[in-house]
């Protein structure tokens, strides 16, 4: 595990490949941490890119982030432009997932100078956002006592593996017991996400969509066919008003194709990475 210190904060990061390949940087989602995307990582590494996986601050993240630092959902796609900026990286390909994928759409549209190339896999989009499963937590951000004590219920295997339940045809259970461990263990982790979550409004993905269309650089639209989440419908929407867009659907895969489908994910996202 590397760090990078920013302005907001340090941000943790594993990182596969060589120094020179072209870089292509990874944005989990919602209470998940860069572990999701190793298999990926690993093998477009061998293919010469180089791929960094940070730990965003959604909640799964080792240290909080500073004191006056912009928690928000906006908040964060400026953390992930600076971290891009910190880590001197031109020409990057940004890969979205799940909320990372609002999160990339917005570094997109409104810090598109580092990035070279963008991959969105299943995410939220248009007017499908917050997901109906973190409405509940939403409403808790609104007190920082009742946040905390919903955080809490996470320690229940039973509880998170029904939060979790229908990400992967894959077991889960590992990744999720470490993604929720600090939230629940450091109160300024905690306060990180609950600042996040009560940002999460449907003005978010349509105010960004609005401004997709300017994005006129190599896109992937790589969406699961087997998702319970993600419509296919706003996959085919993405793809539809990204100029540079291409729709391709993996089957066998639920929304986290990154760990049912490597593979294949990797073949795609290879496509579009590596120079020739």
């Amino acid at each position: 595990m590397s760090i990078i210190e920013i302005n907001s904060g340090t941000i943790h990061f594993e990182e596969f490949g060589p120094k020179d390949g072209r870089p292509v940087v990874f944005v989990h989602g919602y209470m998940m941490g860069g572990q999701l995307w190793r298999q990926v990582g690993a093998r477009l590494a061998a293919r010469g890119l180089r791929c960094i996986a940070p730990t965003w601050p959604l909640g799964a993240h080792t240290e909080a982030l500073r004191p006056g630092a912009d928690r928000s959902i906006h908040g964060v796609a400026r953390i992930v432009a600076d971290t891009l900026a910190a880590l001197d990286l031109d020409d990057v390909v940004l890969v979205g997932n799940d909320t990372g994928g609002v999160v990339t759409q917005l570094v997109a549209v409104h810090h598109p100078e580092r990035i070279g190339a963008m991959v969105l896999t299943s995410c939220d989009a248009f007017e499908h956002f917050p997901p109906p499963i973190i409405k509940p937590l939403i409403v808790a951000s609104q007190s920082k006592a009742l946040f905390r004590a919903g955080a809490q219920v996470f320690r229940i295997p039973l509880v998170r593996k029904r939060a979790y339940a229908g990400l992967a045809y894959s077991d889960l259970d590992a990744l999720t017991r470490e993604w929720v461990h600090n939230t629940q263990s450091d109160p300024a982790v905690a306060e990180d996400l609950r600042v996040f979550t009560s940002s999460l409004k449907t003005e978010v993905t349509t105010e960004v969509a609005r401004r997709l269309p300017e994005f006129d650089k190599p896109t992937l639209i790589a969406w699961s066919a087997d998702d319970l989440f993600f419509e296919v419908e706003d996959g085919e929407k993405l793809a539809r008003i990204i100029p540079n867009a291409r729709l391709e659907i993996i089957d066998g895969a639920r929304t986290f194709s990154m760990l049912d489908r490597p593979d294949r994910l990797a073949d795609l996202m290879s496509t579009l990475a590596v120079r020739t």
